[in-house]
C-alpha cells in the first residue's frame, strides 16, 4: 500500500459530518478508533450528543427540497461522479478499512471497496427508474398513475464489520431516491463512513444531503430513530438491538427496515462434491473472520459424507494464514476487538463441556498476541439445541452436525430463530431446488456461499429482520407509493353521487 494517509491528519477537525463539513462532536464524551491487529490507537475523537444529531437533521431537512426534487437523470449524474471519485480514491478507502476492523487487505481491496464502487453504479443507474405503474383508465371513466415520491429525511444506523459496504447500502438506496440521509456509522470503525459523504462532497453532491453522526447508540443512535422529523430508519446490526429500534420506531409511527442478525445453515447433501463443499465451507465461515451475519455457521452434512468432510475442512483451516492485514499473503485478520475476540473465545470455551474442538479454538502466541486474533475453530458434536448451535457467535467458527433423512436436514437448517441466509450442496436439482423452496431464508445459494450482488436483494426472514438493501427492492424502503387519479368526463354531477344525495 502506498500513499497512506494519516488519518489523525485527515479527520482532525472531528469525526462529525455535518451540512458539508467535518466537525467535532458536542457530548463531552471521546472514543477512540483502535488497530484491532496492534492494539495501537489510530484517532481519538470526540462523540456525537443529541444536539449534533438535531443539527445533522435539520441540515437534511433543509437539503431534501431540493435534492427530492432535482430529475432522476442530475441524481444519476452525481452518482456516477461518485463512483468515479471512489474509484479514484480506492487504495484510501482500501487502506481505512483494514486499519480500523483488522481485516485483510486483500479483502478489502477485492470485495469492500470494489463492491461499493459496483453497488454506486447500479444505483446511479436504478435513480432513473424509480417507475409506478403505466396509466390505465381502470375505473373506465379516470385515468389512474402510481407516482413513486422520495419519503423525506432518512436515519440509518450502520454496524462495524463491514462498515463502507453497509454505508453504501444505507445511503445509496435513500438518495438515488431522492431523500437525504442522516446515518450514525459505529463508534468502532466511523473512518470510511466519513470518507464517503467527504467523497460525495467532492462528487458534488449538495452540502446536507449525505451527513454523518458518530455517536454512542443509546445516545445518538435512539435519538436519531426517534427524531420527529426522521420518517424512516435503516438499521443493521444484532436483533436485541433491532428490537430495541423497532420499539423507537414505530412509538413515532416511522417506516422502518431491519437487517438483523443471522446463522447461516450450510447444508450438504450425499451426492454432493465432497471438495466443493469443503472448500465453500472454509471460505464461507471465515470471511471477515466469521464476522458476517450471512457467514456458514452451521454445517449439516449427511450423515455418509459426514466424518470425511470434518477430515477436509479441518485440513483446510489449518493452512490459514493468520498474520498482519497489509500483507500481502494474510488469509485471515483478528477480531474488531478484543472484547469481541474475547466473546468469541468464550462460546468455544464453554462448548467444550458438550462438544469437540476438532481444530484451532485459542488465541494465536507470539507476534500476535497482542492482536484479537483467534485461530479458525471447527466443532462437532453439538447438540442442536446447543449455545454454538442456537447463538450467533460472530467469528471464525464453524459447527458440523451429521443428518440422515433429506426431511431431517431440512428441518434442522430451518430450527432458528433466524432466516437470513443458507446454501445447499447438491449435484442433484430436484433436491437442490427442494431446498430452495423450503429452507426459510432470505438468500439461499446452490452450490456456493456468500457472493451477493448489487442487482439482486439482500434481507431475511424472522428474527434477521425484514426488508430489503440492494437491487430494485430497497426502493420499497425509501419511497412512497401514490395513486393519482385523474377524471375524464368532465361532467358536474356525476352518476355515483346519487349514492350520496339526490336521485337519479
Amino acid at each position: 500500500m502506498g500513499n497512506r494517509f494519516q488519518v489523525k491528519d485527515r479527520f482532525a477537525d472531528g469525526a462529525q459530518y455535518i451540512d458539508g463539513r467535518l466537525r467535532s462532536g458536542t457530548s463531552g464524551q471521546s472514543h477512540t478508533v483502535v488497530d484491532p491487529a496492534t492494539g495501537d490507537e489510530v484517532l481519538t475523537y470526540e462523540l456525537a450528543s443529541t444536539a449534533d444529531v438535531d443539527e445533522a437533521v435539520a441540515a437534511a431537512k433543509r437539503a431534501f427540497p431540493a435534492w427530492s426534487g432535482a430529475t432522476p437523470g442530475e441524481r444519476s449524474d452525481a452518482l456516477h461522479r461518485l463512483g468515479a471519485v471512489l474509484a479514484e480514491q480506492a487504495e484510501d478507502f482500501a487502506y481505512a478499512e483494514s486499519l480500523q476492523c483488522g481485516k485483510p487487505i486483500k479483502l478489502s481491496t477485492e470485495f469492500d471497496v470494489p463492491g461499493t464502487i459496483d453497488n454506486t453504479a447500479f444505483f446511479a443507474g436504478a435513480a432513473r427508474h424509480l417507475q409506478g405503474q403505466a396509466a390505465a383508465e381502470y375505473s373506465g371513466d379516470h385515468t389512474s398513475c402510481v407516482r413513486r415520491e422520495a419519503i423525506g429525511v432518512v436515519g440509518s444506523i450502520a454496524p462495524w464489520n463491514y462498515p463502507l459496504q453497509m454505508a453504501a447500502w444505507k445511503i445509496l438506496p435513500a438518495v438515488a431516491a431522492g431523500n437525504t440521509i442522516v446515518l450514525k456509522p459505529a463508534e468502532l470503525t466511523p473512518l470510511t463512513s466519513l470518507m464517503f459523504a467527504q467523497a460525495a462532497k467532492d462528487a458534488g453532491l449538495p452540502d446536507g444531503v449525505i451527513n454523518i453522526v458518530t455517536g454512542a447508540g443509546r445516545e445518538a443512535g435512539e435519538h436519531l430513530v426517534a427524531h420527529p422529523d426522521v420518517v424512516m430508519t435503516s438499521f443493521t446490526g444484532s436483533t436485541a438491538v433491532g428490537k430495541r429500534v423497532a420499539e423507537i420506531a414505530t412509538a413515532t409511527v416511522k417506516r422502518l427496515h431491519l437487517e438483523l442478525g443471522g446463522k447461516a445453515p450450510f447444508l450438504v447433501f450425499d451426492d454432493a462434491d465432497l471438495e466443493a463443499a469443503a472448500h465453500g465451507a472454509v471460505a464461507a465461515s471465515l470471511i471477515n473472520t466469521g464476522q458476517d451475519c450471512t457467514a456458514a455457521t452451521r454445517a449439516y452434512v449427511q450423515r455418509p459424507l459426514h466424518d470425511a468432510f470434518v477430515t477436509r475442512v479441518a485440513e483446510l483451516m489449518e493452512t490459514v494464514r493468520l498474520g498482519d492485514p497489509f500483507a500481502a499473503t494474510t488469509d485471515l485478520g483478528p477480531l474488531v476487538s478484543h472484547a469481541q475476540r474475547d466473546r468469541v473465545a468464550g462460546f468455544v470455551e464453554r462448548a467444550r463441556a458438550y462438544a469437540t474442538v476438532v481444530t484451532g479454538g485459542e488465541v494465536p502466541q507470539g507476534e500476535l498476541a497482542e492482536g484479537a486474533y483467534y485461530r479458525p475453530t471447527l466443532i462437532t458434536g453439538a447438540a442442536q439445541d446447543s449455545e454454538v448451535v442456537q447463538s450467533e457467535i460472530f467469528g471464525p467458527v464453524l459447527v458440523v452436525l451429521p443428518f440422515d433423512t433429506d426431511d431431517e436436514g431440512i428441518a434442522l437448517a430451518n430450527d432458528t430463530p433466524y432466516g437470513l441466509a443458507a446454501s445447499a450442496w447438491s449435484r442433484d436439482v430436484y433436491r437442490a431446488n427442494r431446498a430452495t423452496r423450503e429452507i426459510k431464508a432470505g438468500c439461499v445459494w446452490v452450490n456456493d456461499h456468500i457472493p451477493i450482488i448489487s442487482e439482486m436483494p439482500h434481507g431475511g426472514y424472522k428474527a434477521s429482520g425484514f426488508g430489503k438493501d440492494m437491487s430494485a427492492y430497497s426502493f420499497e424502503e425509501y419511497t412512497q407509493v401514490k395513486h393519482v387519479m385523474y377524471d375524464n368526463t368532465a361532467v358536474a354531477a356525476k352518476d355515483w353521487h346519487r349514492t350520496i344525495f339526490g336521485d337519479r
